[in-house]
């Protein structure tokens, strides 16, 4: 069921652009400012000893979780888009999920016995809210407008990375300092607010994210698919519970990520599948759906390498970083604002530049290559860095925000001209879905970046830098090379 939207648009403007990206851009800084404060003390939490509140875990087993939690929070999306077209509508959705991320969050900090309830009901709400939020500002915009579309979603990209500037500040704070569950309890608080700004300026989004909520056949039909599969999932969920308590079955580390990673190769290839073999698009269309999916691929790359700052920067940031100012020691997650710094620095230079270059700029395919390769230069950079590092000798904190920097450019290349192309390549009716797509992208990189966590244990982190350096970077030359042919399947879309 597509998203409709009503023809008398609010009137208002906010930085030249609908006021309702207003709403949208402030409801996003909360809840990335509870995603990005809670994930700046997540690893560091797992990994703290017992004694300190932490949970003690090693970092084999806490990158795990930790990739798994941020891998779901991302594919959570794909259903999440699926339920606001069919049967809630992408406003309700974004309400909804703030709901629970504010009380996942909540529960975690109540107890540590709550923890993984907490982190199931966050990500299960970031589902709901995130790829919802970003369609809803592509829909603030007219097929005519696709420079302005790209400078909104640089703007809304900036409500995002203001968020995750101020929380690690706020969240890590409360959390190293003083308790791990007062950070935790900050993200929730963080979340409400999101929350009444977002229902105290409805009235600027109310033309968009709204489906016909009537009891149609092909709403009954939803609901009935999401009570089937919602029955299934927490039947498997429930029988590996129950197996792993009586001893009968304990999944191994290596069997969780075995099992998770053909989650991630299925789901893509069905959901495409399903698309290509539905019969309702036309040949342009299917072009268009696979420029979609090669994008997907690059997400994933791009992510699993600009996500080791949530694992193994954050690892590095926390051993082999000289924190010392003085007598005092910064908190290693203070460095996870460095990215977000970077991007309200650079993000207004490039939503400039964008609109003036107008027909010259790059091609998005190659925005996104150059964004692959800028950022593998950043990881390579670390490398060179920890060739050097060790317990005794340990770096200058200008590597990280050099890395920082640099993994910024390659951000803004590639992140928002990517969220802005799906919007506008898919079809109305698959819109929400396929941003769903797009964020299963990166969240089959959080997989990949919480992976290498644990390979820190076992290579220097040099040669895990370098790795990934070759990975990222070979991968956005080999995309370069068929810009064109890739320019063709997209049919005129810029």
């Amino acid at each position: 069921m597509a998203q409709t939207s009503n023809s008398a648009q609010p009137q208002g403007q906010f930085f030249g652009h609908p006021k309702g990206l207003a709403t949208l851009f402030f409801t996003e800084f909360w809840e990335r400012f509870s995603y990005y404060g809670m994930r700046a003390i997540l690893l560091l939490f797992m990994t703290a000893p017992v004694a300190s509140a932490g949970l003690g875990m090693d970092a084999n087993t806490a990158g795990l979780i930790y990739g798994l939690y941020t891998s779901m929070a991302y594919l959570a999306t794909v259903g999440g888009g699926w339920v606001a077209d069919r049967l809630i509508g992408q406003q309700n959705a974004v309400f909804y999920g703030g709901i629970l991320i504010s009380a996942g969050n909540g529960l975690i900090a109540i107890s540590s016995t709550l923890f993984f309830p907490g982190l199931v009901i966050i990500a299960l709400g970031t589902g709901l809210l995130k790829g919802n939020v970003s369609a809803m500002v592509g829909a603030l915009y007219g097929k005519d407008e696709p420079a302005k579309r790209d400078a909104g979603f640089s703007i809304f990209y900036m409500g995002i990375n203001a968020g995750a500037f101020v929380a690690p500040f706020v969240v890590g704070f409360f959390g190293e300092k003083i308790n791990w569950h007062l950070g935790f309890a900050a993200s929730s608080i963080g979340m409400l607010l999101g929350l009444v700004w977002y229902k105290v300026t409805s009235a600027s989004i109310a033309h968009v994210g709204v489906v016909d909520m009537n009891d149609s056949p092909e709403r009954k039909q939803a609901l009935k698919t999401l009570m089937v599969a919602t029955t299934v999932l927490v039947g498997i969920i429930g029988g590996l519970f129950l197996l792993s308590m009586t001893g009968i079955f304990v999944p191994t580390v290596t069997q969780i990520k075995t099992t998770v990673s053909i989650i991630f190769v299925l789901l893509p290839v069905a959901f495409f599948a399903s698309v290509f073999r539905g019969g309702d698009l036309d040949l342009a269309e299917k072009k268009r759906f696979g420029v979609i999916g090669l994008f997907f691929l690059m997400s994933a790359i791009f992510w699993g390498g600009f996500e080791q700052a949530g694992t193994t920067f954050t690892l590095f940031a926390r051993d082999l970083t000289n924190r010392m100012i003085g007598g005092w020691e910064i908190p290693t997650s203070y460095f996870q604002s460095l990215n977000a710094m970077f991007i309200l620095l650079l993000a207004p230079v490039f939503a400039t530049l964008w609109v003036k270059l107008g027909d010259k700029q790059p091609s998005s395919p190659a925005k996104l290559s150059w964004g692959l390769i800028i950022a593998g230069a950043g990881v390579a950079l670390l490398g060179f860095a920890a060739l050097s590092a060790s317990g005794e000798n340990k770096i200058s904190p200008l590597w990280l925000r050099a890395v920082y920097c640099i993994h910024t450019v390659g951000e803004l290349f590639l992140s928002p001209v990517g969220l802005s192309n799906v919007t506008k390549l898919s079809p109305p009716k698959y819109v929400s879905q396929a941003m769903g797509i797009w964020f299963l992208g990166a969240s089959l990189g959080n997989f990949l970046a919480g992976q290498a966590a644990g390979f820190i244990e076992h290579y220097s982190p040099s040669t895990v830098f370098f790795i990934v350096f070759g990975i990222m970077a070979g991968s956005g030359a080999f995309v370069l090379l068929f810009t064109s042919k890739i320019k063709t399947m997209m049919g005129g879309v810029k």
